[in-house]
């Protein structure tokens, strides 16, 4: 993956200003009353950028624990994030060559420190200690973090580069729930099928090359070590044991779930490790420990940028599980109208282009893309930016509950807890 360094001059800060602002301390909120609609893939076609607006086209209602309007901003900004997220200025994470930071906080006044999240699980926990102003969480922590109350809704009218956004990153099962948004797309990605074509010399395109208890690469086959992981086998299930009646790979009662346990089971045997991190699992296919399997289009961009091991991947023909993180807000934050102008800012075309073309994921707008088009030829079209043809079989990544996010109210379905039993059962850890 070739990189460009993000300016900080005045001139981009000066870009920035107008697009970030300030605003009064929001109420805390309240845990959501029920759970969202069911889960569904992303489907629909970007539509044209419009302001934030109601049914009735006027401006969009401003929900219950959320700000009417900004104020002056607070000067300092903490947060929870993955890494690479949040890159350069006061108390970013430090990369040579890359800075998205400084001209936020030259804009704003807003100097930022960011605690880099472990896991979902760590990232969970450490909103919930309220030292912190906002996450980038992924999908199997957003419903979680809403349901506790961690998180409050957020007044989109306050967030004017939100009318950009590509619409099928809108009012997603993962992020809103009744209606209210709680949060901002910070980009997203499919879980890819990643393969080493010295040792897969044909181009695989099926899941049943990590599952499949004949494949000829066992020892050599991984998978991400997590919970979460359950929904790929339960996605590969959906498509080859329609009898099951899988019909969202987290919604799973507990005969689908118990279906995906042995699934899982059945793949630990081909399993030569697992990957928690991006970089175990580069190193794992740089030094051959690796041939094949789940990963993020990240893995594959920085092997291949390395010049010496290639890998390539694919997203095979039953879909994939995916992630588009959303930026939140704490429903106890202490710098909220820093956190406002950090959620509009992390999705204008500048930044938002530097952040996704450093980590690998396609950009969130339009005006996005025109500017990571000038940092790396063709990446739009790499990341499927605005090709929701190709995320509409993209299962983003949601937290399963006991109301089944596929509509069915005649069972109970599993929720997290029972999935984190199920993954420590197979794994072993």
């Amino acid at each position: 993956m070739q990189h460009r360094r993000f300016l900080t001059g005045l001139g981009v800060a000066a870009i920035v200003v107008a697009a970030c602002g300030g605003g009064a301390t929001p109420s805390p909120s309240s845990a959501p009353a029920s759970q969202p609609a069911a889960s569904q893939p992303a489907a629909s076609a970007p539509a044209a950028s419009e302001p934030a607006a109601s049914a009735s086209g006027g401006t969009a209602a401003v929900p219950s624990g959320a700000p009417a309007s900004l104020g002056t901003n607070e000067g300092a900004l903490n947060l929870v994030a993955w890494a690479g997220y949040v890159v350069g200025g006061t108390g970013g994470e430090q990369v040579q060559g890359y800075d998205w930071v400084t001209p936020f906080e030259q804009a704003t006044g807003c100097k930022v420190t960011v605690k880099v999240g472990l896991d979902s699980a760590n990232m969970v926990q450490l909103m919930k200690t309220g030292q912190y102003d906002g996450v980038s969480a992924s999908g199997d922590a957003t419903l979680r973090l809403i349901a506790a109350g961690d998180v409050a809704p957020v007044n989109f009218n306050l967030i004017p580069n939100y009318a950009n956004v590509f619409e099928g990153l809108k009012n997603q099962p993962y992020n809103t729930v009744n209606g209210v948004g709680y949060g901002v797309p910070h980009g997203r990605g499919a879980n890819v099928l990643m393969w080493d074509p010295t040792v897969v010399t044909t181009d695989p395109d099926s899941w049943s090359t990590v599952f499949d208890a004949n494949s000829p690469y066992k020892g050599k086959v991984t998978a991400y070590n997590y919970a979460i992981y359950v929904a790929d086998a339960a996605l590969y299930l959906m498509a080859t044991k329609p009898e099951l009646g899988i019909k969202n790979p987290y919604a799973l009662d507990a005969t689908q779930l118990a279906a995906a346990k042995d699934l899982l089971v059945q793949q630990k045997s081909l399993i030569g490790k697992y990957w928690g991190t991006a970089q175990e699992e580069i190193d794992g296919f740089t030094n051959g420990d690796m041939a094949i399997g789940s990963a993020w289009q990240y893995q594959a961009n920085t092997i291949n940028a390395a010049g010496g091991k290639q890998v390539k991947f694919t997203k095979p023909k039953e879909g994939a599980t995916g992630w588009s993180d959303t930026w939140m807000i704490s429903s106890v934050a202490k710098h909220p109208n820093c956190m406002y102008a950090w959620m509009n800012y992390i999705i204008s075309p500048e930044a938002n282009a530097a952040v996704t073309v450093y980590f690998g994921e396609a950009p969130v707008s339009p005006q996005a893309c025109v500017e990571a088009e000038k940092l790396q030829a063709g990446f739009c079209n790499d990341f499927h930016a605005a090709d929701e043809t190709y995320f509409k079989d993209v299962w983003y990544w949601n937290t399963p509950t006991t109301t089944c996010l596929d509509g069915r109210t005649d069972v109970q379905c599993t929720d997290f807890d029972a999935w984190t039993k199920v993954w420590t059962e197979v794994t072993g850890g």
